[in-house]
């Protein structure tokens, strides 16, 4: 294993980060003077290839074929998790179910999703598998390359610790809108990180933003090997993927926090 030290903490749980390794590393070739440009203009920007393609392509290994997906819903009475092991244990019925809450909750105009999840910082701060890629992997998003490389594009010196969950949405899934507005517990900026080769625009899971006209403003294709940063809050979604979607929509996400 590689050396480890003390460099940050997250919830009053030591982040401890690792010595370079390929499981994560970022590009050397990034324009970061014009990255900050596009993000003070916009307040996002979208940082294609920001990881070399050897870590990128580990990553999306990591993430098709090495993570227990769980279960993160909300159908308006609750927003709950559900292991892989209670989704096995759900039966036909109790699937329809929570679609149908689900729907009624987007129908009737309420904030819901459904998708799936690892909760890495979770599993991190409870150590349920610290040789694991997924748990290094919180380690290098709290370290200070890619902490710095944060700061630098947003003008954020503050910035000192990042949240992480792996996600992945597949046929009939979404997050619908809203605003990320917990900027009292620290949330500045949210970061989406893709890890899905060849999408297709007819595939939806687009991060898109909105004005107060209920327009899109932007979006943003789940591009592999993307850093998408955002200040918060704004208004935005990840669009609905159809059952005509042939592979999921593979990410890590999360927000940078001054706290």
């Amino acid at each position: 294993m590689p050396r480890r030290s003390t460099r940050e903490r997250h919830d009053d749980q030591d982040i401890r980060v690792t010595d370079e390794i390929p499981l994560f590393k970022i590009n050397p070739g990034l324009d970061r003077a014009a990255l900050a440009a596009t993000f003070a203009r916009d307040r996002r920007v979208q940082i294609r290839n920001f990881l070399t393609a050897d870590a990128a392509a580990t990553i999306h290994q990591v993430l098709s074929q090495q993570t227990p997906w769980g279960l993160a819903w909300n159908d308006g009475n609750s927003q709950t998790d559900i292991s892989p092991a209670d989704i096995a244990k759900l039966s036909p019925q109790q699937r329809a179910a929570m679609g149908q809450g689900i729907a009624q909750r987007v129908r009737t105009r309420g904030y819901g999703f459904s998708y799936q999840r690892y909760p890495m910082v979770t599993a991190y701060a409870n150590n349920w598998d610290p040789e694991g890629p997924l748990h290094l992997l919180v380690e290098h998003i709290n370290d200070a390359p890619l902490i710095a490389l944060v700061r630098e594009v947003t003008a954020m010196p503050d910035l000192v610790k990042a949240d992480a969950q792996a996600t992945l949405f597949g046929p009939g899934q979404f997050l619908g809108l809203h605003h990320d507005a917990h900027v009292a517990e620290g949330w500045r900026i949210a970061y989406v990180m893709n890890f899905t080769q060849d999408w297709h625009e007819d595939w939806g899971g687009y991060l898109n933003f909105y004005d107060d006209d209920g327009d899109i403003i932007t979006g943003f294709r789940p591009r592999f090997n993307a850093l998408n940063m955002f200040a918060v809050p704004q208004r935005h979604n990840v669009s609905f993927v159809p059952s005509w979607s042939p592979v999921g929509r593979y990410a890590i996400t999360g927000w940078f926090r001054d706290r």
